[in-house]
């Protein structure tokens, strides 16, 4: 997504690390871009604000769960594995936390069983 208009931090870049801004994740020096960015560009913001709008949504019903330490650990692996581009394997690693993310577009089979 781009609104089309030059800045000096591309919407590109913005997005993709939307949520590390989201989470305070990121140094300071790139929140400040990030936050120069919104102001510039209303296509970017809104989805900030969608995003964040989701994020306190998802806290306020599902904040008061623990989550294992093992499955968040398969999470981030399989995040790091698609931010990477790289094939993500066949099986899904998280179901043996008894978590079954639907497949990504490039996963996605004949639908036979």
């Amino acid at each position: 997504m781009s609104c089309g208009e030059p800045h000096e931090t591309d919407c590109a870049e913005v997005l993709d690390h939307l949520y590390e801004f989201l989470d305070h994740e990121m140094p300071d020096s790139d929140c400040t871009k990030f936050e120069v960015h919104f102001e510039e560009c209303s296509p970017c913001l809104e989805k900030y604000g969608l995003e964040q709008a989701v994020k306190k949504l998802v806290k306020r019903c599902c904040g008061h769960d623990d989550v294992p330490a093992d499955l968040r650990s398969k999470v981030m692996g399989r995040i790091e594995l698609i931010r990477a581009g790289q094939t993500v394997p066949e099986h899904d690693v998280t179901a043996t936390a008894g978590v079954d993310f639907p497949a990504s577009p490039g996963e996605r089979g004949t639908g036979a069983a």
